[in-house]
């Protein structure tokens, strides 16, 4: 694997290198630009040109119908590069990867040349390896086997035993400051770690410490308590006794004054359960106490929260209305061919430019309808109140505030005052310029689009590699 990766690389670096100055049309930023510009040189210099031409008929046709009156060559290059620069990416992560897993592979590699594993020292934990070997009668065999670590002689366990013991006082204290004054819970664990010995613990004292670590402390003055701990690794044992002393923590004045008053509380509670209420205490020691009810107030963080909002909602709410302003207006422009084609159709038929108006107007109380067809309602009410129509027809296409509909009111109006005769060809041009925009219109999205879907593309990539990974990693025990 890594003379593979070492020659995709040298391919990556040569080929980065020969297309530097590479004049790459609508590359992408950040990452991906490299493999872009390696693809456009890979298409323009290397000879790929004609051998993408010559084994793609039937795509060039594909994206010829879903570009209708683009440029053949530009789209044919744009298609390729993009194709070369995604199998690029994938190509230089895959190879990564591969480099990654190659070398946890290796890691995990046990057996030596020599055809012996080693155990490792006692601190490490047991581990499995798998191993095959092939023999003449039955071929291949696979075998999984857990390897232990290596034994202790019976001096190194008493050695390390004599360690292990110096070191358990520190290692069961838990919270407790020391075993001369243990109020918390101890840690008695049934193995440590650093050592391999297995612990049983024996209380001589089970009502205050149990064999688990709880202390139970209690009133009255310090006990004393031996713990007992029963050392094992194979078939040797070691038993060592611990003594330690239970009592209940020196507490400083203000801790003390606290817990006694808390326990006046409790007291003064308990006794007055048959009372109708219970009365707090109204002295400490000779001091009058005053008490007041702790509830949880966020009256002035609501309130403040609520002007932040108050305040949001003022400096957004004009960016919110251009926003809906324009969404409306983008809804009208895509309409702008089907309105151009009714009313090229309706004039054609005979009717006036009222008429088609008034006819066009019936739609707008449909649900799915456009915005424009309420601007066209709009038009057809003045007209009802009396607004003369040149003014009817200047001011519809001032409210859509669209260059595309000012000149069609503009047409309407100048065949009012001048009787244009060629109204009914001039509007078909319109169709025709109409469709010709909205085609091209279509074609930018779909290259933004085209764009857009790298990241996921190369999330879903990502996924994917990750799916791949996470059983080599689960395998290693990471």
């Amino acid at each position: 694997m890594y003379a593979i990766a070492g020659c995709v690389g040298c391919i990556y670096v040569v080929l980065y290198f020969l297309s530097r100055r590479e004049a790459c049309e609508n590359c992408p930023s950040g990452l991906l630009r490299p493999f872009y510009r390696i693809a456009h040189y890979l298409y323009r210099k290397v000879c790929l040109r004609k051998l993408f031409r010559a084994a793609g008929r039937q795509v060039e046709r594909d994206l010829e119908g879903l570009n209708p009156g683009g440029e053949k060559e530009q789209l044919r290059i744009a298609y390729y590069v993009k194709k070369l620069a995604l199998s690029l990416l994938i190509c230089f992560v895959g190879t990564l990867l591969g480099v990654v897993v190659r070398v946890q592979a290796e890691m995990m590699v046990l057996l030596t040349e020599k055809g012996s594993v080693p155990r490792g020292n006692y601190t490490e934990e047991r581990r499995e390896i798998t191993v095959k070997t092939t023999l003449k009668e039955t071929g291949e065999q696979i075998f999984t086997i857990p390897v232990e670590v290596q034994g202790l002689s019976r001096e190194e366990a008493e050695l390390l035993e004599k360690l292990f013991w110096e070191q358990l006082p520190q290692l069961i204290l838990g919270e407790n400051m020391s075993l001369g004054q243990v109020f918390d819970k101890l840690c008695l664990e049934e193995g440590f770690d650093g050592f391999p010995f297995e612990v049983e613990w024996k209380s001589s004292r089970p009502d205050l410490v149990s064999e688990s670590g709880e202390v139970f402390l209690s009133e009255g003055k310090e006990e004393k308590v031996q713990l007992t701990a029963i050392i094992s690794y194979g078939e040797w044992q070691w038993e060592e006794v611990v003594e330690i002393w239970v009592m209940l923590p020196v507490m400083e004045e203000e801790d003390r004054l606290h817990k006694e008053l808390e326990e006046l509380l409790l007291l003064s509670e308990q006794t007055s359960r048959r009372d109708e209420e219970w009365k707090l205490p109204d002295s400490f020691y000779g001091e009058k106490l005053s008490w007041q009810q702790v509830v949880e107030d966020n009256s002035l963080l609501l309130w403040v929260l609520a002007l932040v909002v108050a305040a949001a909602v003022y400096l957004f709410s004009d960016k919110d209305l251009h926003g809906r302003l324009l969404e409306k207006r983008v809804e009208m422009k895509r309409a702008y061919p089907d309105v151009v084609h009714k009313l090229a159709l309706y004039l054609g038929a005979g009717m006036t430019i009222r008429g088609a108006f008034q006819r066009m107007s019936s739609e707008a109380d449909s649900k799915k309808a456009n915005a424009i067809y309420q601007e066209v309602l709009y038009a057809c009410r003045a007209l009802q109140i009396g607004v003369p129509e040149s003014d009817a027809y200047e001011n519809f296409g001032k409210r859509t505030g669209l260059q595309e509909y000012i000149r069609l009111s503009t047409l309407l109006t100048q065949n009012l005052k001048k009787g244009n005769a060629d109204l009914l060809s001039r509007l078909q041009e319109e169709v025709h310029k109409a469709a010709a925009e909205q085609l091209q219109c279509v074609r930018r999205l779909i290259e933004e689009a085209g764009t857009k879907l790298l990241l996921p593309m190369i999330m879903m990539l990502a996924v994917v590699m990750i799916m791949i990974m996470l059983p080599a990693f689960y395998s290693m025990g990471v």
